[in-house]
């Protein structure tokens, strides 16, 4: 499979993903959808029937007056039926409704007293008692007399108001005001009453709004008719005094010249400070002809392109006829002077552009100041301009503002006159409320099923939030999906305390991590037709994975099936090999790769597995092991092991792993489950596979 049929295939995905996720989450599931649906049922049954009294009032604007000039309009006006809808149930008219029924002493037996208010209202009872108990223990200073009474007043209003609804019928201007109560006639009376009370305080408001807003705008039409005659006056007299007419064409060419100016300034600013930057670069290097060439601006010169190729030409042919003539032959001697003549052109024509540069450079300071002087000629004149018209600015708002004021409140107070004992707003009671017979709330089968379904959705959706958040790998067949790669083998827990896992393999045969690198054993060795790779590399995206422990157990799992097999510790930065086998590392693959002569291969309990420990931690170990020693190495042990092992660092910390791959035949990624994300191993592969000198690897 190539890797564009495998990168679909792990994009792809189909419902039974869908259902592996909710099965393997099932427990979350459960306990979401179990917690919700007990609180639904719970709070369902817990609470108390409501019965609810509707009343039916026509509300309209009222017509326009004739005189005005206006018809009367029926476009539906929302921003006026929201207004209307507040009222309903504001304070103000509340307080009607408790004050005209007297509900402040009798609002409790009303409703049907507190025995029969079901747990929540208990509860809600309860907090309230510990409220006025604890005020009480504090010693908080109680109202008395008629600050008493309309502090119970405005309590009672605002209980009373918290269960009164007001909707809109849709497509018409009849709106229902409804009252939720646990006794069905208490409902009916408070929506008929609340409905009387509201067309109470419209009528109230209107007629002290009227005289209010009549009396202020009189007054301050006066106001306003003196100012703007005096701030007229003053506007004439300065026009006449500053000839305003002649400047104004002036003052409208000016702007388009500086807003030139200052594109061109910003565009000289620019060119200067690249220059700057440029210059500085080349006058530090213009005694080093060597550093010069690396800059861009004069390697990328035709001139100095055309000449380094010639030098590299005679430097080629130099080459070619060392090869063949001594230094004293004539042709030796010519070559070389034509380099030379070559090398001290190159160094002319470097000084050529270092000077041409700062030429360059010196020009554009000299541009942009010019520029600088031009704006602030022009910066001048636009100020003398502006400084004569600020004052007319000035004059010409307080004028514009004080006639449209003073327009205002006439026309104001000629509409206030004419539409005074007008009323704004149309109300009817189309229909009062009766005695309902049935409790509209709970509705017991509704939230039961509401909560079923959004108990199992919120379970679902938890299942699959929680399944997005966790990223880490965990199941054999979702690393293979998401990686595109076949899963070798797959290690259990290790549970045994006296033995290490990192000798699983020899010291518990029998035990379940044995068998599994003894599977992974297998894999390797049914891989291909000619068996188990020569060359294995061990290692992992990340640390603390399991690549040295997978690498020692697989090294004795292959050497109990009769190969010779070697174990190197290529993990020059922290190895660990040497402590799990109890071995020396004094000498090992450091020192041979420094250039020692010694005996690095060591025994181990196992006569068919030898090892190689890494050795000295070296300050350079990629360089080590990218050297021909680490080639020369596995080449001349190849002959004499079936199998070499390789342990490595992590693949994405350091270059180490990536450096051996090319000297090894496979490479086993180890990930361990519910540490190692799909990002980091997908990194890995991605990484492993730019770098593979074969397809066949693992």
């Amino acid at each position: 499979m190539n890797q564009e049929e495998s990168q679909l295939r792990t994009e792809e995905v189909h419902l039974r993903d869908y259902l592996h996720v909710i099965n393997k989450r099932r427990s979350l599931v459960l306990a979401v959808f179990a917690v919700i649906f007990v609180m639904v049922a719970l709070y369902t049954f817990a609470s108390v029937p409501l019965y609810r009294g509707t009343t039916k009032v026509l509300i309209e604007k009222a017509s326009s007056s004739a005189l005005t000039g206006n018809s009367p309009s029926r476009i539906y006006d929302p921003e006026f039926y929201e207004t209307q809808f507040q009222l309903i149930k504001s304070r103000a008219v509340a307080k009607r409704v408790v004050a005209s029924h007297d509900l402040v002493d009798n609002f409790a037996s009303y409703r049907g007293g507190n025995d029969d208010e079901g747990l929540l209202s208990n509860v809600a009872g309860w907090f309230s008692a510990a409220k006025e108990l604890i005020k009480g223990l504090l010693g908080t200073t109680q109202p008395v007399g008629e600050e008493l009474a309309s502090d119970q007043l405005t309590k009672t209003a605002d209980l009373l108001n918290a269960d009164i609804e007001v909707k809109p019928f849709k497509n018409s201007r009849i709106v229902t005001i409804s009252y939720l109560a646990p006794t069905p006639e208490f409902s009916a009376m408070i929506a008929n009453a609340t409905a009387k009370a509201y067309i109470q305080e419209t009528m109230e408001m209107k007629l002290d709004s009227t005289r209010t807003t009549l009396e202020w705008m009189t007054r301050k039409a006066t106001e306003e008719g003196v100012k703007l005659q005096a701030t007229e006056q003053a506007l004439q007299n300065y026009m006449v005094a500053n000839d305003i007419i002649t400047l104004q064409n002036r003052m409208s060419v000016t702007p388009e010249q500086l807003s030139q100016i200052s594109t061109q300034l910003v565009i000289a600013e620019s060119k200067r400070k690249q220059l700057e930057s440029l210059y500085t670069k080349v006058r530090s290097v213009a005694n080093d002809h060597k550093k010069a060439e690396t800059i861009p601006a004069i390697v990328a010169d035709p001139a100095l392109q055309m000449i380094r190729g010639q030098i590299l030409q005679a430097e080629q042919d130099l080459r070619e006829l060392s090869s063949t003539y001594l230094s004293k032959h004539p042709g030796m001697k010519k070559a070389k002077a034509d380099l030379e003549i070559l090398s001290e052109k190159r160094n002319q024509e470097i000084t050529r552009i270092i000077e041409s540069i700062h030429n360059e450079y010196e020009f554009a300071i000299s541009d942009e100041e010019n520029l600088h002087a031009q704006m602030e000629r022009t910066k001048a004149q636009a100020q003398g301009l502006s400084e004569r018209f600020i004052q007319y600015g000035a004059l010409k708002r307080e004028v514009d503002t004080n006639r449209t004021m003073y327009d205002a409140l006439l026309m104001k107070i000629k509409e206030q006159s004419i539409t005074e004992e007008t009323h704004p707003v149309s109300l009817w009671i189309v229909e009062e409320a009766i005695v309902p017979e049935a409790p509209v709330k709970p509705n017991k089968k509704k939230n039961l099923l509401l909560g079923l379904i959004v108990g199992l959705m919120a379970g679902i959706g938890m299942a699959f939030f929680v399944e997005y958040l966790d990223n880490t790998i965990k199941y054999p067949e979702e690393t293979e999906k998401a990686l595109g790669l076949p899963v070798l083998g797959l290690v259990s827990l290790w549970k045994e305390k006296d033995t290490s896992i990192e000798q699983a393999v020899e010291k518990s045969p029998r035990s379940a991590v044995a068998e599994s690198y003894k599977a992974l054993r297998t894999s390797l060795m049914l891989a291909s037709a000619d068996g188990a790779p020569g060359r294995i590399l061990v290692t992992s995206a990340a640390a603390a994975a399991g690549k040295t422990t997978t690498a020692l157990n697989l090294a004795f799992a292959l050497a109990q099936a009769g190969k010779r097999v070697l174990l190197i510790d290529a993990d020059m930065r922290k190895p660990r090999i040497h402590k799990a086998l109890k071995m020396t590392n004094t000498n090992g693959l450091s020192n041979y790769l420094s250039g020692g002569k010694s005996s690095i291969l060591k025994k181990s309990t196992h006569e068919n597995l030898d090892v190689i420990t890494s050795g000295p931690i070296p300050p350079n170990p990629s360089e080590l092991l990218s050297s021909r020693h680490m080639q020369q190495l596995l080449d001349s042990l190849s002959a004499n092991y079936d199998v070499i092992i390789c342990d490595s660092p992590p693949l994405l910390s350091v270059a180490d792993a990536r450096i051996i791959t090319r000297v090894c035949d496979g490479t086993i990624l180890v990930v361990r489950a519910k540490q190692t994300t799909f990002d980091l191993a997908r990194k890995a592969t991605r990484q492993l596979t730019s770098i593979m000198h074969r397809s066949s690897g693992w």
